[in-house]
């Protein structure tokens, strides 16, 4: 017998989105250690670094060339095929960077004496398309003569099959793949310059301001802009692309707005959010108050585009991505030669954020006083419904009653757990398996210990990591159709909240008796 966990299986459009945009982030954000570790080294040690060192300075070109798209490409695979399918995309993407280096050697040969050659194309996307393919089509390629291999011949064809397809792979990179990414590379390379010479980047506030409350933050931040940024910061040492998601600015303007401005609940938590927002670099914390107010849109692409426009005016950005999109982080990845555009842009984009984001709640405040204040509940439960997932730091910004409601609410949709099989290893799991499904894991990990509870593991996962060896799977009621069909034999419970949600302790109570049996 297994937990029965209603579904939400709509919003086709939406989850298709949401995936998508899961999937991009999936492969960037893993590694994102990897991008801050090589900001680092070149921060110290290139010769116009902290503290030059000629030895130590070789790191960063093969760091940036090699490695960090070849970590992509495997991380990417494992998304798709697990081991197996990180090596095949690996030893693929290998093959599409030495194609890319073969026609700009063969270019570079040609070029007349005294012109400038071409630098290298640093093979990111290479590697997100790549790396997902080449493991897709190992994918398949097994399943073609699955259950078919003679038995004691199974090794051999799974060794040579993978190798063989893996050298295939990498001609189609060389010969075919990376010729299409370098023009690619070219005509995205010519439109960032374009829109920065014509003075038109900040325009792009337009789309990433609200793209980032309605979901897509870290799709579009790293799966589209960090990898873009690393590109070019590899050419000129930094990028004002790291910057157009990541400036905590409009977000703390927004939050500013609602301390001295708003009403009930909202103004009452604004203060502590934005705490959170802009030294935790946690964004989303501010999305459910533009959502309460949806003209707080216009103040947050007016402070996104201040931001932007400085920092395109001082010709500012960051040696690396910003994650999580602390100033903290921001200021750590600053350009030696940027820190006054930086700052400026970070306080002007909250400045202007702050000021038209006023005028708006000033105009209703009248209004919201009159119904008793904005409903925040009610945003932050749209903002998780938009993000599919749910998130313990809005989770927060609720008070404990509406949070009880809240469950109340959803008892229909979360699952009840059954005991007939003995739980040793419950799963938390979210899209990217770390922010929220990290806290919620953590609430549980406490309540089985205050228990008394040996013997049971309590872990955080995303969900394309899940390999069916789970016992318990705990995940928002969003996501539970995605993580059932991961694991179908897994009990599974769909809850609201990850910080308060009430299933914890019937989880523990579950517990408690099968040690008793």
């Amino acid at each position: 017998m297994t937990t029965e966990s209603p579904t939400r299986r709509g919003g086709g459009a939406r989850v298709g989105i949401q995936r998508f945009g899961t999937f991009l982030s999936g492969m960037i954000m893993p590694n994102i250690p990897a991008l801050i570790a090589w900001g680092i080294i070149t921060a110290f040690f290139i010769p116009d670094g902290w503290t030059p060192n000629e030895g130590l300075a070789t790191l960063v070109g093969p760091t940036i060339h090699y490695l960090l798209p070849l970590l992509i490409a495997n991380t990417a695979g494992r998304m798709v095929y697990d081991t197996r399918g990180g090596v095949v995309a690996t030893v693929a993407t290998m093959g599409t960077i030495a194609g890319s280096d073969y026609l700009i050697a063969l270019f570079n040969e040609s070029q007349p004496a005294g012109e400038a050659p071409l630098g290298q194309v640093h093979m990111f996307i290479g590697a997100m398309i790549m790396g997902p393919l080449a493991a897709w089509g190992m994918k398949r390629l097994d399943a073609l003569w699955a259950g078919k291999v003679k038995a004691g011949f199974e090794m051999l064809v799974d060794m040579f099959s993978a190798g063989i397809f893996s050298f295939a792979m990498a001609v189609v990179g060389f010969y075919i793949l990376a010729p299409i990414v370098n023009w690619i590379m070219d005509v995205i390379g010519t439109a960032v310059g374009w829109l920065v010479i014509t003075g038109l980047l900040p325009l792009t506030s337009i789309l990433i301001e609200p793209a980032k409350v309605f979901f897509l933050n870290n799709a579009i931040n790293h799966g589209v802009l960090t990898p873009l940024g690393v590109a070019e910061a590899a050419e000129t040492g930094k990028s004002i692309l790291f910057l157009l998601e990541a400036n905590p600015g409009p977000g703390l303007g927004v939050l500013l707005a609602f301390t001295f401005f708003g009403t009930g609940m909202a103004r009452a938590s604004a203060p502590g959010a934005a705490i959170i927002q802009f030294f935790g670099g946690i964004h989303e914390i501010y999305f459910p108050y533009v959502l309460m107010k949806p003209l707080l849109l216009l103040a947050v692409i007016a402070g996104g585009m201040t931001g932007v426009a400085t920092n395109a005016l001082f010709d500012s950005g960051l040696r690396a991505p910003a994650a999580p999109g602390s100033i903290i982080a921001v200021l750590a990845q600053t350009a030696s030669d940027s820190y006054l555009g930086v700052i400026l842009s970070v306080v002007l984009s909250a400045t202007v954020t702050f000021l038209i984001g006023s005028i708006i709640l000033r105009a209703s405040r009248k209004n919201d006083l009159r119904k008793g204040g904005a409903d925040l509940a009610a945003a932050v439960a749209q903002t998780e419904a938009n993000k599919g997932k749910s998130s313990a730091v809005l989770g927060g910004l609720v008070t404990p009653d509406s949070d009880a409601r809240s469950d109340s609410a959803a008892a229909g949709a979360e699952g009840t757990t059954s005991t007939d099989t003995r739980i040793d290893n419950v799963v938390f799991a979210c899209d990217a398996g770390m922010g929220s499904s990290a806290m919620g894991a953590s609430v549980l990990r406490n309540k089985v210990k205050k228990a008394g509870i040996e013997g049971v593991t309590v872990v955080n996962k995303s969900i394309a990591n899940l390999d069916g060896t789970e016992d318990l799977v705990i995940t928002h009621q969003d996501l539970t159709a995605r993580a059932t069909d991961k694991t179908p034999n897994a009990r599974h419970i769909s809850v609201d909240n990850f910080m308060n949600s009430p299933k914890y302790d019937e989880v523990v109570e579950l517990l408690k008796s099968q040690n008793d049996r």
